[in-house]
């Protein structure tokens, strides 16, 4: 005979994060006013998650402070960041029967998308999708039915491994399981994949010393914060480059036209380096390297690099053949026009090689690989081409 049906959801402890609790002991300290103050510079999903947790009447004047200004803060780093609560645990041997009362007594059933089967000490057993659980005998239990040891989040995985680890599997709904496998939350699919277009639309910007924070209406005194310091960053590192050639000086004043074709050289081996850049920031993001070889992914681009510079460099090297008065018969014009192809080659194979290793460690060495790539890249790159072009006019005409 079946069982009773319940009434009501079975208690699911939720364990607090231990990153909520000293924010919570704060607020609780403090005025509405200062509490408002303290959680403005808080994630939305994290200031959520605290008025939540807090007393109804104490959360409803905290809230009321709250502008809209100034709840705008910096974007979620941790999967917590993006939980709701769980909806749908429930004890793995209830029976379909049970399962299907308990949904109908449910305010708004049709936002759930599996149900969690949790075993007496409530940890996720499995997972029962809604097609099963509409086709299976009433008796059944809902682990018999369930997917065993289903894919889960942890609170505080950082959000660029889950959206790595989900990107592949296009679920509408992620459980949260802490490290005991307590279910303590689910996340949306879909704020994963919000974080991870977010990220990639960012990174054309963080490329040149743009804060991912910044947008359109972002006041003029925090941009220019945000903007200078790697401008002064790249006047630096373009005195390297300006270093090199004027090293090469008595080289640019006997053979006059190495200089028209020094911007020609650095803006091709720049483009070739970006496209790079932008393969490797775009793999680092959707997690490629795990499945890519580092050394497969050099030699392709260094390759791919050194083919586009050599046909490249061909049409450059027949300008220079012109420009140099090939026409006229001069000695110097053909050995003029093997230096640009040699460099041109030379400076689009380095630059495939920069623009990988550049994200790659800056990422070693804890930075953002995407903050600012393209100034270390443009100073390798300028540096590279216009001194392997110089070098080679100094060797092979003088």
């Amino acid at each position: 005979m079946m069982s009773t049906t319940p009434t009501s959801e079975p208690a699911v402890s939720i364990p607090a994060s231990a990153a909520l609790e000293p924010l919570l002991r704060e607020l609780r300290g403090r005025s509405p006013a200062d509490a408002a103050e303290r959680l403005s510079h808080e994630a939305p999903a994290r200031i959520e998650a605290a008025l939540a947790a807090l007393p109804a009447d104490l959360a409803a004047r905290i809230a009321a402070q709250l502008s809209g200004a100034s709840a705008v803060a910096q974007a979620p780093d941790e999967v917590w960041e993006l939980m709701e609560p769980p909806r749908g645990g429930l004890p793995q041997q209830w029976t379909v029967a049970e399962a299907v009362a308990w949904l109908r007594q449910q305010p708004n059933p049709q936002q759930l998308t599996y149900l969690y089967a949790l075993d007496g000490q409530e940890r996720l057993c499995g997972l029962v999708v809604m097609r099963e659980l509409l086709l299976a005998e009433p008796q059944a239990t809902l682990a018999s039915l369930m997917l065993s040891e289903p894919f889960h989040l942890a609170p505080e995985m950082p959000l660029g491994q889950a959206v790595r680890a989900a990107v592949r599997r296009h679920y509408p709904v992620y459980p949260v399981c802490d490290a005991e496998g307590h279910l303590v939350g689910q996340v949306r699919g879909w704020r994963l994949f919000e974080h991870q277009a977010l990220e990639l639309s960012a990174q054309s910007g963080r490329m040149v010393g743009i804060d991912k924070e910044e947008r359109v209406a972002t006041p003029f005194w925090a941009a220019f914060k945000a903007r200078h310091p790697w401008l002064q960053i790249n006047l630096l590192t373009a005195f390297l480059a300006a270093f090199v050639v004027g090293s090469f000086e008595d080289t640019i004043a006997q053979i006059v036209a190495l200089a028209a074709f020094l911007p020609l050289l650095a803006g091709q081996s720049g483009n070739t380096g970006c496209q790079a850049l932008a393969i490797s920031l775009r793999g680092l993001t959707l997690g490629d390297f795990d499945s890519v070889p580092l050394a497969r992914l050099l030699a392709k681009e260094m390759l791919l690099g050194a083919l586009n510079g050599l046909l490249t460099g061909l049409v450059a090297g027949a300008a220079m053949w012109w420009t140099a008065g090939g026409l006229d018969g001069d000695p110097q014009a053909p050995t003029l026009a093997l230096v640009i192809v040699l460099a041109m080659t030379g400076a689009c194979l380095v630059s495939g090689l920069f623009g990988v290793l550049v994200p790659l460690v800056l990422r070693r060495f804890g930075a953002d690989p995407a903050t600012a790539s393209s100034i270390f890249l443009t100073t390798g790159t300028d540096i590279a081409g216009m001194g392997l072009m110089l070098f080679l006019a100094t060797a092979l005409v003088l």
